[in-house]
């Protein structure tokens, strides 16, 4: 349906595919499926890339620098990257071949402390949204000390249901942004910001 109002938000397509994949994982993490699916869930993955690179692209076009960046390094590593390494490692365990998967803590060690860096920026974003970083907030990290063998592997309990709660937030942040621009009113309240953005009048009047 076109309005006639220019680009529209490409973000609910990424938070659709982020929910896809924080489902799956909580679906692994806490035994709802067999660990023979993780080839598949890679596939799904791969698919979750696609949607998630083109948000980003059009994100930063937007000039939305956070949620632009964001979406980038979402479907590189926890999409592009994750979905070929599970089928990686899907045959590797079928054909015996041994694999130092500690690197792989390593590398969520740097997209963890980047998420957490990042995420005061989205303060000023719509409660629902605020809330599927916090949760993820608590779920890279565990995911990274878990591969990093730091933490053992009963913390997949906790991934798991950040995961979900994160993949929630997702779902009905996408939900609101959809049939609330659709129907040009708020049909699904997304909560105000932690941080309220500045009047138009008093940044104005600080520049000057």
């Amino acid at each position: 349906m076109s309005h006639g109002h220019g680009p529209a938000n490409p973000g609910p397509a990424g938070l659709v595919a982020l929910a896809m994949a924080c489902f799956t994982f909580y679906a692994i993490h806490t035994g709802k499926v067999e660990g023979s699916a993780i080839a598949l869930l890679g596939i799904w993955l791969i698919g979750g890339f696609v949607v998630q690179v083109i948000v980003g692209v059009m994100e930063l076009n937007h000039g939305n620098v956070l949620g632009g960046n964001i979406f980038t390094f979402f479907s590189a590593f926890f999409m592009l990257v994750t979905g070929l390494e599970l089928i990686f490692k899907f045959f590797a365990v079928q054909n015996g071949w041994k694999v130092d998967a500690r690197i792989d803590g390593w590398a969520w060690l740097a997209l963890a402390i980047a998420l957490l860096t990042w995420t005061p920026g989205y303060f000023k974003a719509p409660l629902s949204l605020c809330a599927v970083v916090l949760a993820l907030d608590v779920a890279v990290p565990v995911v990274a000390l878990m591969d990093l063998a730091v933490l053992g592997h009963e913390w997949h309990v906790v991934s798991g249901n950040f995961l979900l709660i994160a993949g929630i937030f997702g779902l009905y942040t996408a939900m609101g942004v959809v049939l609330n621009t659709v129907f040009e009113r708020t049909v699904i309240p997304l909560g105000g910001p932690i941080i309220k953005p500045k009047a138009v009048g008093t940044s104005a009047a600080a520049k000057r």
